[in-house]
């Protein structure tokens, strides 16, 4: 079956590795997403991923517990690091080729971050999983995840969360909460939802980068999406 993305950006939240969890990495979580993600790679999808780490340490949490700003966004890149080697040990026992790849130097664990490189990697078929944010504090890692989507010139984000998609109001807390099948990047900033921080939006919204927002828990659910099924909500910028 042909597929409607060839070249993606998965981004998945660090909490969502916790599963039922209150804390660390869930293993049955992580071997869903691997199996997910080994299913689209069978497909000839390229697929790069950022993760983030906040079932490990969130920077912006750092103030809280007398950690200076700038370390604790340092400590978040690490978190994500830990989670990256977790999924990529994770997807080569599912038979997946990956590389890790990081923004912050350490030899012996990742590469470090080279365009060229990672682009060479994803046209080879490698997952590419990209870590330690954007190698710098006040980033997250939604911002990580709109810049290394541009530079390797991926048709589109893919923001697996624990929602099928963007709602006008919070499905979890308002049950009136209308979900939206697509919606414009203008849309979605009049309205003030939220669907990545600010600085992450406006470079996909700058860039013409399609976001889909869906449910990746549900078994299959990544497959779809990228085999151009209507799942979640598409954000672009002719809706």
């Amino acid at each position: 079956m042909s597929v409607k993305y060839k070249r993606v950006l998965l981004k998945l939240s660090g909490e969502s590795l916790m599963g039922s969890k209150s804390f660390g990495i869930d293993p049955e979580r992580l071997r869903h997403y691997a199996q997910e993600i080994d299913s689209i790679s069978k497909l000839g999808v390229e697929i790069a991923i950022v993760i983030g780490g906040g079932n490990i340490f969130r920077g912006l949490q750092a103030k809280d517990s007398g950690i200076e700003r700038v370390q604790g966004d340092y400590m978040g890149m690490m978190a994500t690091v830990i989670n990256g080697m977790a999924l990529q040990s994770a997807l080569e026992t599912q038979g997946v080729y990956s590389r890790l790849v990081s923004a912050i130097e350490m030899r012996e664990i990742a590469e470090s971050y080279i365009r060229r490189r990672a682009i060479r990697h994803l046209e080879k078929g490698r997952v590419v999983i990209f870590s330690a944010g954007t190698g710098s504090p006040y980033f997250t890692t939604d911002s990580a995840a709109a810049l290394r989507a541009s530079e390797v010139s991926a048709d589109v984000i893919l923001k697996g969360t624990r929602v099928d998609g963007i709602y006008s109001a919070d499905p979890e807390k308002d049950p009136n909460a209308t979900k939206y099948e697509t919606i414009s990047f203008n849309e979605v900033i009049n309205k003030n939802l939220k669907v990545m921080d600010m600085t992450a939006f406006t470079m996909c919204h700058e860039n013409k980068l399609p976001i889909v927002v869906f449910d990746i828990n549900n078994k299959g659910n990544l497959k779809r999406v990228v085999e151009g099924e209507k799942l979640g909500t598409l954000v672009d910028c002719e809706c």
